[in-house]
């Protein structure tokens, strides 16, 4: 099939081309060399206009056209008048145009900036986020006191399919983490205390960091990276999907439907995770005792007994319980912060993990230093 070439018409100034035919991708788009050279002959040409009387059918061949007719145009500074084209040639020419204008157009990095228009951008940026953090906690607190009253609006499976995902399918990577600490807490500590005779206390020292600090603070930054990316990733996701905007149209909360599950799902597990942690903890001591130290078993478990308090415990489980709130809040918030991009999604995730480690170090830190006052 033959393209039917364009006629062009010259009258007042303006190149008419009259376009007629079947416009398909089946057939070979038509060269431009007549227009261009009926342009070049005529210099006085200030605009081209279109007759579409005659056109049958189009897809992106005609738009091909155009846009090729465009480029060669814009630099002479003559204008298409696109009127009298078929219904949307017009807007997907203006897409064509706009992608390439800002494709070709070179980048602002933030370093380019003046300092103080950096210092305001981010002054304003962390003003912003304060503000979103707290429109969320407020958002929170709703939800929740709809939980309270049995009116908050999720499904019960969902719920159980979050405590699966936070709780059991965690307990391999939890256990591998947790018994490689334990050894290396033993490690250290074997080398040190075999100078003084007192191997037996390397179950005091593995037993009493596990429950105090590192059960609790592993476990969260283990869930920070695998439960607290998943939770942003997901939700960023329905946002690019607009998923999350369709339940707003639905009249649905989506902090009920999609935060609050989780947030309770991870809130629940984790101080079983930390305990579990603990006790992997232990038993990896336990085997640097047994291997390294000559100490049976019985011997290096009576001795951890004798160290671990109910306090330090409680305090590790309390810790936990924390953590996996500011895990699945944060994870949550940047999830719904997240543009409608996938190189937006890969931001919130990372930024979700990033944030819930610094926020579980500093929360750490409150907790020894509110320890040392009551004298835990």
């Amino acid at each position: 099939m033959n393209q039917p070439q364009a006629q062009p018409h010259i009258s007042d100034h303006e190149l008419r081309l009259s376009l007629s035919g079947d416009w398909l991708l089946s057939a070979s788009i038509p060269d431009i060399a007549q227009v261009v050279s009926v342009l070049d002959g005529h210099p006085e040409v200030a605009r081209i206009s279109f007759n579409c009387t005659q056109l049958n059918t189009w897809d992106s061949t005609l738009l091909t056209y155009i846009f090729e007719l465009h480029s060669e145009t814009q630099s002479r500074g003559q204008e298409i008048n696109l009127s009298s084209l078929p219904r949307g040639v017009g807007h997907l020419l203006h897409l064509a145009t706009s992608s390439s204008a800002s494709s070709s157009a070179p980048t602002q990095t933030a370093f380019s900036l003046p300092f103080t228009a950096r210092l305001g951008a981010t002054a304003q940026s962390w003003l912003q986020g304060t503000l979103e953090f707290v429109d969320f906690l407020g958002q929170g607190l709703l939800s929740l006191l709809r939980l309270l009253r049995v009116k908050s609006v999720f499904r019960t499976q969902d719920l159980l399919a979050q405590l699966q995902f936070c709780g059991a399918q965690a307990l391999p990577i939890i256990s591998l983490i947790s018994i490689l600490v334990g050894l290396i807490l033993a490690f250290v500590g074997a080398v040190q205390l075999k100078y003084f005779g007192a191997q037996i206390y390397v179950a005091d020292l593995v037993g009493i960091a596990m429950t105090r600090e590192m059960g609790a603070m592993m476990t969260g930054i283990i869930m920070a990276g695998r439960t607290g990316a998943a939770f942003a990733a997901q939700i960023g996701t329905m946002q690019v999907n607009e998923e999350i905007d369709a339940l707003h149209t639905l009249g649905i909360s989506p902090f009920d439907f999609l935060v609050l599950p989780r947030i309770l799902a991870l809130v629940l597990m984790m101080p079983l995770l930390c305990l579990y942690a603990d006790l992997m903890g232990i038993l990896g001591g336990a085997i640097v005792g047994m291997g390294m130290l000559d100490l049976s078993l019985p011997l290096y478990w009576n001795q951890t007994m004798a160290a671990i308090t109910l306090p330090y415990v409680w305090l590790g489980v309390a810790k936990s319980c924390v953590f996996g709130f500011i895990i699945a809040f944060v994870g949550c918030l940047r999830g719904l912060q997240a543009g409608r991009s996938a190189q937006a999604v890969g931001q919130a995730a990372t930024s979700a993990v990033v944030t819930t480690i610094v926020g579980i170090i500093v929360i750490d830190g409150l907790f020894a230093v509110v320890c040392d006052v009551i004298g835990i």
